[in-house]
């Protein structure tokens, strides 16, 4: 897709926390871009600054700052898309309370609720997506209700349709309970809660199915079944996401006018500087990122 339609500007790939890998791996991606085969990209963040393994206030006020100056040449034209490095939360919190994350950040850049800016987790051998995010897991039962999983499914299945060409995308919800609750006896949200969701996305004219039990739903035959699985909660839906594509796992935002895209790992401070870390989901990332960008051209254009 890529080599069909020509992006209009190349995507910017912040460094993220400067103490982090993200901005060693920036470094390693610009020297071999070519070798690689990379879609065009320009760094943002300042590299001479870094400091491998050492982070500090300086090395993630580098992070957000190269993250807000990524985002506004997006919304400027002068970028495609955006891939952002890993940034420390808590860290940028420290100073900037309101920070709760990148995606979340992203969501308030583009004026949009936050619940709309959905977090996919992509690899090449699955594509999932979690309803509840950075909360406890005793948060999670109060935080799912039918209305949540409506309104993030359908945006899923549009951006299954926009952003990966698929014309009619399957998705499997998973149940929360071990299970799937078996009837009632682990659980009622499968049956007040998520059935009725999946009802509602059905009479829609979505193709999504479930509640399915979560300790099967990730088995080979079944991810055969299914273009995205969205999952009840994080570790739910991250951890097969890892066990089958760490390295090449990226983390995608859905729902944003904007291209985002992220490689699947945190800062890796211990690490950092040692010439250890991989680059391989910072490459994915790129590469997804460009294809999402001249899909969604393709797409308006069609």
């Amino acid at each position: 897709m890529t080599d069909a339609v020509r992006l209009p500007a190349p995507l910017a790939l912040t460094i993220g926390d400067a103490a982090g890998v993200g901005a060693e791996i920036a470094a390693v991606l610009d020297a071999r871009r070519d070798e690689l085969g990379l879609p065009p990209f320009g760094i943002v963040g300042d590299l001479s600054a870094a400091r491998p393994g050492e982070p500090s206030r300086a090395s993630a006020e580098i992070g957000l700052a190269a993250l807000r100056e990524a985002v506004a040449m997006v919304q400027r034209g002068e970028c495609s898309g955006v891939v952002t490095g890993p940034v420390a939360k808590s860290a940028i919190a420290a100073f900037a309370p309101d920070f709760v994350g990148q995606t979340e950040f992203l969501a308030d850049a583009c004026s949009l609720p936050r619940e709309d800016a959905v977090m996919m987790l992509a690899g090449p051998s699955l594509r999932t997506v979690p309803m509840t995010v950075h909360c406890a897991l005793a948060n999670v039962p109060s935080r799912l209700t039918k209305e949540l999983i409506v309104r993030r499914t359908r945006i899923v299945a549009d951006a299954l349709k926009t952003d990966f060409g698929i014309a009619s995308p399957r998705i499997a919800i998973a149940g929360l309970n071990p299970h799937a609750g078996e009837d009632g006896r682990m659980g009622r949200e499968e049956i007040e809660t998520i059935a009725p969701a999946v009802a509602q996305l059905r009479a829609e004219g979505i193709d999504a199915t479930g509640p399915h039990p979560a300790d099967t739903l990730f088995a080979p035959h079944r991810r055969a079944t299914y273009d995205a699985a969205v999952a009840m909660y994080h570790d739910q839906a991250l951890v097969p996401l890892k066990a089958l594509d760490f390295d090449e796992g990226v983390n995608v935002t859905l729902g944003l006018p904007i291209v985002r895209t992220s490689p699947d790992h945190g800062t890796a401070f211990d690490i950092a500087g040692k010439g250890l870390a991989r680059p391989d989901a910072t490459i994915a990332a790129l590469r997804m990122a460009a294809e999402m960008a001249a899909r969604r051209i393709h797409y308006r254009s069609s």
